[in-house]
């Protein structure tokens, strides 16, 4: 897998579009704040915290944590937008989620960057990390590649079916739709879900 703390050291990163993702907005306009439960709220694979920033803005006490000490470090350098704080760490690492909970966790580019296989412990861990009635929302790759690109990841693609399965064991989808704003690049090729912790 991609080693990415060196992608970060080499000013390799091509993901980060030096803005928040337009879905997060068109997510907060479809539901409102109410709907990220009154934080904290996670971010993994915060990257440069733009995202982090967008939710903070809102009010909300914010955590984003990445792999890449390099991309924390850019991230708590940046002008404050409110109650957030960064942290470098490993969201997959049952040790760093020891202890913590939070209302809502947003995702934007940990999921499709992780190799396929762990996506089962991902599952586990935003469920673990959320209590009854906790949201797990997030944007996904529905097909990643471009034609003529490769077709190697990260990022993976996945299917709207696919995630429900993934997260039919503790979470309930409460919505889901193709967002009408993107990056140029993505239109018509992302996936925009709420999921919401059951109890137990």
């Amino acid at each position: 897998m991609r080693d990415w703390e060196q992608c970060y050291r080499d000013g390799n990163t091509p993901w980060d579009k030096g803005g928040s993702a337009p879905p997060l907005a068109e997510l907060c306009e479809r539901h409102g704040i109410a709907l990220w439960g009154g934080g904290p709220v996670l971010v993994p694979g915060c990257g440069m915290g733009h995202d982090v920033r967008e939710i903070a803005a809102m009010g909300l006490d914010v955590v984003g944590v990445d792999l890449a000490p390099t991309a924390v470090a850019v991230a708590a350098g940046m002008p404050a937008a409110g109650s957030e704080r960064y942290e470098a760490g490993d969201f997959l690492d049952p040790q760093w989620r020891q202890g913590r909970t939070f209302s809502a966790i947003w995702e934007h580019t940990c999921f499709c960057a992780i190799d396929p296989a762990l996506r089962q412990r991902y599952a586990e861990a935003a469920a673990g990390l959320l209590g009854e009635g906790g949201i797990f929302a997030g944007v996904f790759y529905l097909d990643p590649h471009k034609p003529g690109e490769s077709q190697e990841g990260p990022p993976f693609g996945v299917t709207a079916d696919e995630l429900d399965e993934l997260f039919r064991p503790w979470f309930d989808r409460v919505d889901g739709w193709v967002p009408t704003t993107a990056y140029p690049g993505r239109e018509g090729r992302e996936w925009l879900a709420v999921f919401k912790r059951r109890a137990g």
